[in-house]
């Protein structure tokens, strides 16, 4: 009998293990198969079973959560949401999630295991924390400057701190209120249909996830890189630069929209914005300087993000010397985001280094204990500190007595350079208005921010598109930062 008793012992226990076993092999070797089962709602149940972590804009919640009621319970909501939705993007139980809501999508939905005060049993049983908290770096006089300065029109800006890379603001007009995307009705579903189908595409983050030609403002990479070669050492010398200019190779006949460029120095034509010129000056510094420059400020960077992707800004490595002078005015195949010619204009504000730049100052628990911190970090040294002096002397210039003046502030120093970029077939479509700019306060020992500025729809012509459309968005939001005390914590 207790031989009996020991055999069904034996295979009660053998059975158990095998339960543990399959319950081993169900939990974690093949648990992505099963969550990932679309049958499978349980998950995405949960997903919005509990209110988000919040993403907070100046100290104060941009985010929210609803109760529907529903089996998706919560929906996202949002306050001021067209004016945030190039920072916060949209979290949507039907459509997923974008920009911060995804690249921070679980803290913010409780199932990061850095919420739980033991993550591995957190991870084993699947459990749910409360969300935690995005703080953003985003300086909402700023963002609100930039978004009531483009009211109407369709273009982006992006500023930074040129100090630590802080983005201060990051605006794309024409927007959209993400909240329209928030729960599951056929409200949403219309929504989604206006929205992706609309031909002015308020989704696109114009700000990050576009490329346009940078125009001019690319002058002042050349400008970079003619200085750090040596190919100009004097600002004021007179160059070698008929007027108009033939493209080496070609008989196309380059030309400017102002008078004086004429063999004109490097100081007159940056304040002025003479084409010629700086055309000659990149064939005269060389397809691997101009490539070796462009790369240093981030142009063919495809791995940045901040935290989410950036799209690719871009100088062709390979190109033959009439391509060369067009790509040196910000034409050709030249192609950048508003993001990345604010970092252009933060390496000429600084040192000549290139911040990397953010948007999340720190992730914390719904308690307020930090969970992470950004700390500032150099991608890259673009020029030589010199070099980066000189280039603020020539972009104050701009400014003060050239295409920038409508950038100007009554008690700061400003630096800019306007650009227009041609486009469409045979350059029929109306330019793009650009700005780049930067701004230190009076008394302050460094700037306090760099702006840059792109207005698709500009209804100026020539050379003063870039000064009369978009400088004065850059000199509001210059203002917004200045006037916050930004400049004297320096």
């Amino acid at each position: 009998m207790t031989r009996y008793i020991r055999r069904a012992a034996l295979l009660c226990a053998l059975l158990l293990v095998a339960l543990l076993v399959n319950v081993v092999r169900v939990q974690l070797v093949r648990s992505d198969t099963y969550t990932g089962n679309p049958a499978d709602r349980r998950t995405e149940i949960a997903r919005w079973g509990q209110p988000r972590g919040d993403i907070l804009v100046g100290g104060s919640p941009v985010t929210g959560s609803r109760d529907t009621g529903g089996m998706f319970r919560y929906a996202r909501t949002y306050t001021d949401g067209p004016l945030y939705a190039p920072v916060t993007g949209f979290a949507s139980q039907v459509y997923g999630t974008t920009l911060l809501e995804h690249a921070r999508d679980g803290l913010l939905a409780g199932t990061d295991p850095a919420l739980a005060g033991f993550p591995l049993l957190h991870d084993l049983t699947r459990a749910r924390s409360t969300g935690g908290t995005v703080v953003t770096t985003i300086d909402p006089e700023a963002q609100r400057a930039a978004y009531e300065g483009l009211a109407g029109r369709h273009g982006a800006v992006a500023a930074l701190d040129p100090v630590t890379g802080r983005i201060l603001a990051l605006v794309s007009l024409p927007s959209f209120d993400p909240g329209e995307l928030s729960g599951t009705g056929e409200d949403v579903a219309r929504a989604w249909r206006r929205l992706d189908g609309d031909p002015d595409r308020p989704m696109l983050n114009r700000a990050v996830d576009r490329t346009y030609p940078p125009g001019s403002t690319f002058k002042v990479v050349t400008a970079a890189a003619a200085l750090d070669a040596g190919v100009v050492d004097d600002l004021d010398a007179p160059t070698r630069s008929p007027d108009p200019y033939t493209l080496p190779g070609t008989r196309t006949r380059l030309t400017n929209e102002v008078d004086g460029c004429t063999d004109a120095s490097v100081r007159y034509a940056l304040e002025w914005s003479c084409n010629t010129v700086f055309a000659e000056l990149g064939v005269e510094t060389g397809v691997a300087a101009m490539s070796r420059t462009a790369a240093s400020f981030g142009f063919d960077d495809a791995g940045l993000r901040v935290p989410f992707a950036v799209a690719r800004s871009t100088f062709a490595a390979k190109q033959d010397r009439a391509q060369l002078a067009l790509s040196s005015i910000g034409q050709f195949d030249t192609r950048a985001t508003p993001l990345q010619m604010a970092m252009v204009a933060s390496a000429v504000a600084g040192d000549g280094t290139v911040p990397v730049p953010y948007l999340v100052e720190r992730t914390t628990t719904a308690a307020g204990t930090t969970l992470s911190a950004t700390r500032p970090r150099t991608l890259h040294r673009a020029m030589r500190r010199e070099t980066a002096e000189r280039l603020r002397e020539l972009m104050t210039g701009v400014v003060e007595e050239g295409t920038g003046t409508n950038a100007a502030i009554p008690g700061a120093v400003v630096g800019g350079k306007t650009g227009t970029a041609q486009h469409g077939v045979g350059n029929a479509g109306t330019p793009y208005a650009w700005f780049i700019s930067w701004a230190r306060g009076k008394d302050a020992p460094a700037p306090a921010v760099a702006v840059a500025v792109v207005v698709e729809d500009a209804r100026a012509r020539g050379g003063i598109s870039g000064g009369g459309d978009a400088a004065p968005i850059a000199r509001s939001v210059m203002e917004a930062v200045l006037g916050d005390g930004a400049a004297d914590v320096r």
